[in-house]
């Protein structure tokens, strides 16, 4: 409980009463302190307990709070820290390499009385470069036009899945597209957990020494990790495609290692072009990652109520999983961001944010 004393003061000559103003406030007139605040939003949004759940815990402390209101509290956040957002995605933005990513998540559709399927896409930082931040977008639909929306007028190199949404984005514009090899991995690591292929097995064998040569590169900077490539990983690759090739000629079209072989030479330029740039990752495994909060939440809230509060919901994750990956607890970072924020002019919002 936080007690605020405003003394009130009186002009003898006009009997005028003057009182100091009410301290500013992320939500305005509001009476939660910005430390509850922050601990719903987090509870909520890091440690995946839904609002009905810290409703049953806040009442055993015998606090009583109606989730209508807390339901409140994390809208009215959501909209007052959106332009923390709006600064972080255009950081975001100005950096040369973004992974992206998507993963389902259910909506409630009231005019229909059940739940459809949108998407949340995350698009974070280069996992070798400085910048670490992520920043999620909700979409009521997997359509390619979202991701264009968001990347409109960006240029530089996209890591992605085989996603046909994606393309859009590579036709007739200056962004490079970058594969995962990690996913082209996954491809044979099934065939051979599922019959011990051999041809699984030995692709298998090669991208294994090309993730050695990428831990071999931990450290380095982008000069020296593009000789290290050049040297040791580009021969791998093209002895791996020539041998891919041949495999393929003896393989019949409907089996499933013909779809295995066939998905890593579609992919081949850009799932090997990793190796003529030391500022490209090999893999999407580092936007992958940012998801897993999405996949953990999602199996208690179970679904979300509507677009909009999607979206604010999104703007709430995306600084609590930047705080995250900047070394930050994100309970003591957004208490100190709400308590900042009503005071801080529109040009200083920068200054908010968790890399910073």
């Amino acid at each position: 409980m936080q007690r605020h004393i405003r003394g009130k003061w009186v002009c003898r000559a006009c009997e005028t009463i003057e009182q100091a103003p009410i301290p500013a406030h992320i939500i305005d007139k509001g009476l939660a302190s910005t430390g509850l605040l922050a601990q719903v939003l987090v509870a909520k949004y890091a440690d995946h307990v839904p609002l009905h759940r810290q409703q049953s815990i806040f009442a055993r402390s015998g606090v009583e709070l109606a989730r209508s209101t807390l339901a409140q509290w994390v809208g009215s956040c959501g909209v007052q820290l959106q332009p923390l957002v709006d600064a972080l995605k255009q950081e975001l933005l100005q950096t040369s390499v973004l992974h992206a990513d998507e993963t389902p998540v259910q909506m409630l559709n009231p005019g229909q009385g059940k739940t459809q399927r949108a998407y949340l896409w995350a698009y974070s930082s280069n996992v070798l470069g400085e910048l670490r931040a992520v920043v999620y977008d909700f979409c009521h639909s997997r359509a390619g036009q979202h991701s264009c929306n968001f990347l409109q007028g960006w240029s530089g190199a996209l890591v992605c899945d085989d996603y046909v949404g994606y393309k859009q984005i590579f036709t007739g514009s200056k962004v490079t597209e970058l594969g995962c090899m990690a996913y082209a991995r996954r491809k044979f690591f099934g065939l051979h957990a599922a019959n011990k292929s051999l041809i699984a097995g030995f692709a298998l064998e090669q991208i294994g020494k090309l993730y050695d040569i990428e831990r071999q590169a931990q450290g380095l900077n982008a000069k020296q990790r593009l000789a290290l490539r050049q040297q040791y990983s580009r021969p791998i690759l093209e002895a791996l495609q020539q041998w891919i090739q041949r495999q393929r000629q003896q393989i019949p079209d409907s089996s499933a290692t013909a779809k295995a072989l066939d998905y890593s030479l579609r992919r081949w330029a850009a799932l090997t072009c990793f190796a003529d740039n030391g500022h490209w990752p090999i893999d999407n495994n580092w936007a992958e990652n940012q998801m897993r909060p999405i996949a953990l939440g999602r199996k208690n809230w179970l679904f979300a109520g509507s677009l909009r509060a999607c979206q604010r919901a999104a703007t709430i994750m995306s600084l609590i999983q930047s705080a995250r990956l900047n070394g930050h607890d994100p309970y003591a970072y957004l208490r100190d961001v709400m308590t900042r924020l009503p005071t801080t002019k529109q040009r200083d919002i920068a200054s908010l944010l968790p890399h910073h």
